[in-house]
C-alpha cells in the first residue's frame, strides 16, 4: 500500500522547505513578549531551537515543536524524517530528549488511514532509536498531510548551548553535507536518481545525538541545527548583527548529486527567499554556491563553534567567526 502512495503529489511544498520566509516569520513573532526570568532561560527572542526553563539549580527542561508537509512520497520515510527533525532541536541545545507527542494533520477523505499509520510507525521507530516514546499527541483533519512532534528534553544547566553565544576567533563546524532541499525538490519532480534518494533518506534520518555530547564540552561556545533557512540563514542568526564569519568554500561539504542539480538551476523556491534574507551581509557569493548555502535543509546537521580546532567524526571545520558583521566566502 505505502509504495503506491505519493505524498508529495498532495502538497505544494514539503519538509523545512515549506517554512514561512525568515523576514515574514520575524515580523509575525515580533509581537510576542521577550522577557526572561530566573526560570525561563531561553525563549523565542534569540531565535533559538527550543525554549528552556530551569527546573532547579542544575537541571533544565527543553521544550520544542516541529512539523511540516511531506518531503518524500513514502509515508514511513516521511514519519522517520519528521521525527528526526523534531528531536534535533533538543540535541541542538545540548540536551537529550525524554518525551514526544505527535502532531498529525491528515486528509482523511483523500489519503488512506493506513498511510497515516505508516507515518506514525516511522516516527516511532526513530524515537525508539533516541530512547524516547511517543506518549500521545493531537490529530486533526486537514486538506494536506502534515506531521511532526512536540518534544521535551533535559539538559544540565552548565551544558546548555544557545545559538548566538559564539565569539570572534571561534572555529565554525557542521556535521552533515548540504543539499537536502535540492534532492527533495528533484524527487518531487521525478528527477532524482535512486542513489540520490538513498542519500536523502540516509542524511535526513540520521539523528543529531552528537549534540548531547557536544553540550558537555566547555569549549563549544554555540550550537544550532541547519534547517529551513539554509546554512547562511541559520549562521546569520548565530552571528547577530555585530559578528561575522569567514567561510572556506572548498571545505563546505555538498552532496554530489545536489551540486549537479544546482548546476542545472533546479532548486526549491524558498532558496531565493533565504538568499534575499542574507545577501546584504554576504560577500564572495559570485557563483552557484548560494544554491546550496541557502538550500533549505530538512533534518539537517548541527552547526557549532569552538574555541579551538578539534578532531571528531563527522565534524567539519568550514570557517572562523569574526567581528566584522560580514559573512565572507573565500
Amino acid at each position: 500500500m505505502a509504495s503506491t502512495i505519493k505524498l508529495t503529489e498532495h502538497v505544494k511544498g514539503g519538509g523545512c522547505g515549506c517554512k514561512i520566509a525568515p523576514e515574514i516569520l520575524h515580523q509575525i513573532v515580533s509581537t510576542l513578549p521577550n522577557g526572561l526570568s530566573k526560570e525561563l532561560l531561553v525563549n523565542q527572542g534569540s531565535k533559538d531551537d527550543a525554549a528552556v526553563i530551569a527546573l532547579n539549580d542544575s537541571e533544565c527542561l527543553i521544550s520544542t515543536t516541529d512539523f511540516f508537509l511531506p518531503v518524500v512520497d513514502n509515508p514511513y520515510d516521511f514519519g522517520r524524517i519528521a521525527a528526526a527533525n523534531a528531536l534535533s532541536d533538543v540535541y541542538a541545545m545540548g540536551g537529550r530528549p525524554i518525551l514526544a507527542l505527535a502532531i498529525l494533520g491528515w486528509p482523511v477523505d483523500l489519503l488512506p488511514i493506513e498511510a497515516a499509520s505508516e507515518v506514525m510507525k516511522g516516527a516511532s521507530d526513530i524515537c525508539r532509536q533516541a530512547g524516547v516514546f511517543i506518549a500521545g499527541g493531537h490529530s486533526i483533519s486537514t486538506s494536506e498531510p502534515l506531521f511532526g512532534l512536540s518534544v521535551n528534553g533535559l539538559v544540565n544547566k552548565e551544558h546548555l548551548k544557545e545559538n548566538h553565544t559564539c565569539q570572534p576567533g571561534n572555529y565554525l563546524y557542521i556535521t552533515k553535507p548540504l543539499g537536502i532541499g535540492l534532492l527533495a525538490n528533484a524527487m518531487k519532480h521525478k528527477e532524482l536518481s535512486e542513489d540520490g534518494y538513498q542519500q536523502l533518506i540516509q542524511h535526513t534520518t540520521q539523528l543529531n545525538t552528537l549534540g548531547a555530547e557536544l553540550g558537555k564540552l566547555s569549549w563549544i561556545t554555540a550550537m544550532t541545527d541547519i534547517t529551513g533557512f539554509g546554512l547562511l540563514g541559520h549562521l546569520s542568526e548565530m552571528l547577530g548583527k555585530d559578528k561575522g564569519a569567514i567561510l572556506y568554500n572548498d571545505k563546505i561539504p555538498v552532496i554530489p548529486e545536489a551540486r549537479q542539480l544546482a548546476e542545472k538551476f533546479k532548486y526549491p523556491n524558498i532558496t531565493t527567499n533565504n538568499y534575499n534574507f542574507v545577501k546584504d551581509r554576504c560577500e564572495g557569493l559570485n557563483g552557484l554556491e548560494f544554491l546550496w548555502l541557502c538550500d533549505p535543509q530538512t533534518s539537517g546537521g548541527l552547526m557549532f563553534t569552538s574555541t579551538s580546532e578539534m578532531a571528531m567524526d563527522h565534524c567539519i571545520c568550514i570557517g572562523r567567526i569574526t567581528d566584522t558583521g560580514i559573512i565572507s566566502l573565500q
